[in-house]
C-alpha cells in the first residue's frame, strides 16, 4: 500500500473516529431521539412521531458516574418530560408533567387540582382526567414526595400513567420533549 493511500486511510479514519464520538457526546448530554409508541399521548403527541429530547435542561447524566450535570431549569408543571419508567427501568416514558415535589395533587370532575385549587392553563383545561388506578380513586388527595413527580398523559382514557404506579422520582428524569421533526406534516414544538 502506498504512503498516498494510507495517509488518505487514515484520515478516513479519525474523521468516523471523531463523528462518532461527538455523536455519542450530542447523544448522551445535549439531544436525543425518540419515537412515540402508543396514543397515551394523543393529541399532543401521536404514535409514529418522531421527537427531539433536550436532555441537558434538567441536568444530563453522566454514564457510570451516577452524577448530573447541573441543571439549566427545574422541571415546571406541563412540561412534557421523557423518563425512565419505574416499574421497568429498561424502559423510557413521555407523559406531562403536573405536580410538583410537596403539593397534593387530586382529580376531580375530569379537572386536576393542585393544593385544593384548580389548575391554570389551557393545555390542562383541554383534556378530561378520570378518576382511575391506585392514585386517583375519587376523593383521594395524593402527596408528591420531595423528590419526585406525578405525571399524566394527555390522553387520560388509555393512558398508564402515575394514577396506577405512582410518582416519577426526580433521578429518572431523562429530559424534556421540544420538537417534532417527523412526519413533516406534524413537525412543530411540543406545548
Amino acid at each position: 500500500m502506498s504512503q498516498k493511500t494510507k495517509s488518505i486511510l487514515r484520515d478516513w479514519v479519525e474523521s468516523i473516529i471523531i463523528a462518532f464520538l461527538l455523536a455519542m457526546v450530542i447523544r448522551t448530554f445535549a439531544v436525543q431521539a425518540f419515537k412515540i409508541p402508543t396514543g397515551s399521548m394523543r393529541m399532543t403527541l401521536k404514535e409514529g412521531d418522531l421527537i427531539l429530547v433536550n436532555k441537558f435542561i434538567y441536568g444530563a447524566k453522566v454514564p457510570f458516574f451516577n452524577i448530573a450535570l447541573p441543571a439549566l431549569r427545574e422541571p415546571e408543571r406541563g412540561d412534557v418530560i421523557v423518563f425512565i419508567y419505574p416499574e421497568d427501568r429498561s424502559k423510557d416514558f413521555i407523559k406531562r408533567l403536573v405536580g410538583l415535589p410537596g403539593e397534593t395533587v387530586e382529580i376531580k370532575g375530569g379537572s386536576i387540582y393542585i393544593d385544593d385549587k384548580p389548575i391554570d392553563g389551557s393545555i390542562f383545561k383541554q383534556t378530561y382526567y378520570y378518576n382511575r388506578g391506585d392514585f386517583a380513586a375519587e376523593g383521594q388527595k395524593i402527596v408528591v414526595p420531595g423528590d419526585s413527580y406525578f405525571v399524566l398523559g394527555d390522553n387520560s382514557l388509555s393512558s398508564k400513567d402515575s394514577r396506577y404506579w405512582g410518582f416519577v422520582p426526580k433521578k429518572y428524569l431523562l429530559g424534556k420533549a421540544m420538537f417534532i421533526y417527523w412526519p413533516l406534516n406534524r413537525i412543530r414544538a411540543i406545548k
